[in-house]
Parts: C-alpha cells; structure tokens; sequence
C-alpha cells in the first residue's frame, strides 16, 4: 500500500530536477554522494529530488537510506525484493521521478556530483541526453577498461553512434528520453544508442572519474560477455524494432528464392535428361531452403503482431518498500 507521503509525492508538479541512483551494497558511499549531489545542486535550485534504488543490497544500504528519507523530504527510497539488476533499478527509478532534467549517478562515489553544471549547460544548448565519458578511467584495466573499451568501439561501428562511453552512469535526461525507455537485461549499456535511432539529439563530455573507496565493484568478465550479446539485440532492436517482418522476411524471402531456383533447375534436369539420381542432394538443399524461407517470413509476421500488441515493461511488482 502506497504511504500517505508518497501519495502526495504522486502529486506534486513542477520539480525541476531528478537524480536516479541505483545502489547495491554502498553503505560506506551513499550518505556523502547525497551531501556532495545536495551541495552542488542547492546552488542552482532547490526544486529537485534524489531517489535511491536498493537492488538487493545485502549490507545496511537500505537502512541507511531509509534514515535519510526519513530526515530530507527530498530524498525517496526504493527497495527491491532482490537483486534484479540495473536496468530495472533504472527502470523504476525513472518511473518514480518527476523531474523535468534528470540525472543518473552510480552510487560508489567515482561520479562526481560538481560535474552537475557542465551537462546543464550541454542540455540548454538544445541536446536531449548528455552521456558521461570518462576519459580518463581509475577502474581495474583488464577486468573492466579494456573490454568496455572493445564494446564501445564495437558498439560506434555497428550503429554509428558516436558515443565513446555509452556504460558511463553519469548521464543527464530530458524526461522525454526516459518516458521513451523500456530497459531489461544490459540495455541500460547502450542508452545513448536507443535515444539516438528515436531520434533524440544526444552528446557527450569528459568528466572527472574517481577511484572506488568504498566497497567492490559488482561486475566482471561475464558482464563483459552479456555486454556483447545485448549489444547484438540493441542492433536488432533499433535497427528492426518497428519492423521486425522486414528482417526476417527478407531472410526468408532469400532462401525461398535460393530454394526456388534450384527447384527449377532439378525440373529443368528432369526434363531435358530424364533423371535426377544423382542431384538428389541439391533436391533436398532446394525443399530446406523453402521450407526455411516459408517458416522465416512466417516468423516475421508473428514478429509485427507482437510489436503491435506489446506494451512497456513493468517492474513494480519488483518493489518490496517505497519511501
């Protein structure tokens, strides 16, 4: 049942800016990120709001935070049954706010909050989504520099997306982006590149990147391995999303036709020779590639009814306590 505090959060008008925080097992981080966020952004307005998302944590994150909330009206609390991940703590954190421009920050202190200005300034020059890129990176070189680095390369090429740090947490929204969003699994990876195929104007800037002090990073080489796979579905997606029929459909419009041809050249051998005994093989390689043909056009189709009918992702049921 929703509170009486939070009723009225569902409420309120015209809060000006959003911070969306994502947190796992930061007990050490999340009380001086909060001070060091509210001490910048009190020196360009008051109207804002910070929301912390518990993603499971396992030490005294949540409690921590929940002390905070209780003292800072400003300050929101989500707590998740488990550890879902970050795409859906983004998720959540962006339906619950209500800020015009919002911001994403890791929650271990290596964002830094007096970067707040600078990508204020890129949003007022008119760009819709302002990506972090640390450029200079104080994280563990081959657990996770030299593979984020391979992906975003990887990631330029394939979409043409000139972002050289699409995973950077520190990221500024117009809320238009975030209303537009549907995160599962590692897109939350690739945001800058589901913005740009929707055609929203989106940039980057270097920003300050501090050494973790407290606690330990949650990803490793696995990461790295989903990191590639959701980058082939990100592909697919902004590629084919609204059009799934003229991906598969083509496919399968080509191997009916490789299948075609070849079972009018068996019918031209029949004719002419009498016999097919010894291309018996390439008869059997003509019905597959029709068959296959058949089945992919068919899935294309299935494909657009799901497009047609899908609606946006739901994580609430996820949300164990809103403060």
């Amino acid at each position: 049942m929703m509170s009486a505090r939070n009723t009225q959060r569902v409420n309120m008008r015209n809060i000006k800016y959003s911070f969306v925080i994502p947190a796992k097992d930061e007990e050490g981080s999340v009380v001086i990120l909060c001070k060091n966020i509210e001490k910048v952004i009190k020196k360009i307005s008051n109207n804002f709001e910070i929301i912390f998302v518990d993603d499971g944590s396992k030490d005294n994150t949540f409690k921590i935070l929940k002390t905070l909330a209780k003292r800072d009206k400003k300050i929101h609390v989500i707590k998740h049954r488990g550890n879902f991940g970050k795409s859906v703590a983004l998720q959540n954190g962006f339906n619950l706010a209500r800020g015009e421009i919002i911001f994403t920050m890791d929650a271990d202190l290596q964002d830094d909050p007096k970067e707040i200005p600078n990508f204020l300034k890129k949003i007022k020059e008119g760009y819709d989504l302002v990506s972090g890129w640390k450029k200079t990176r104080h994280d563990p070189k081959f657990s996770k520099v030299i593979p984020s680095r391979f992906i975003n390369y990887t990631a330029r090429v394939l979409t043409d997306v000139k972002v050289h740090d699409m995973n950077c947490g520190f990221k500024a929204y117009r809320r238009e982006v975030v209303e537009n969003l549907n995160l599962y699994g590692e897109l939350y990876r690739f945001i800058p590149i589901l913005a740009a195929k929707m055609r929203f104007r989106i940039s980057e800037i270097p920003v300050i990147h501090h050494s973790r002090k407290y606690g330990k990073s949650k990803f490793g080489w696995s990461r790295s391995i989903k990191g590639i796979l959701d980058l082939l579905t990100v592909v697919f997606l902004t590629g084919y999303v609204q059009r799934p029929g003229h991906f598969f459909g083509g496919l399968g419009f080509l191997s009916f036709s490789g299948g075609f041809i070849i079972g009018l050249y068996i019918t031209y051998l029949r004719i002419t020779t009498g016999s097919i005994q010894f291309h018996q093989p390439l008869l059997f390689l003509g019905v597959l590639l029709m068959t296959l043909g058949v089945q992919l056009i068919t899935t294309g189709l299935l494909a657009e009814m799901v497009v047609y009918s899908q609606k946006k992702q739901d994580y609430k049921s996820f949300i164990l306590e809103e403060i």
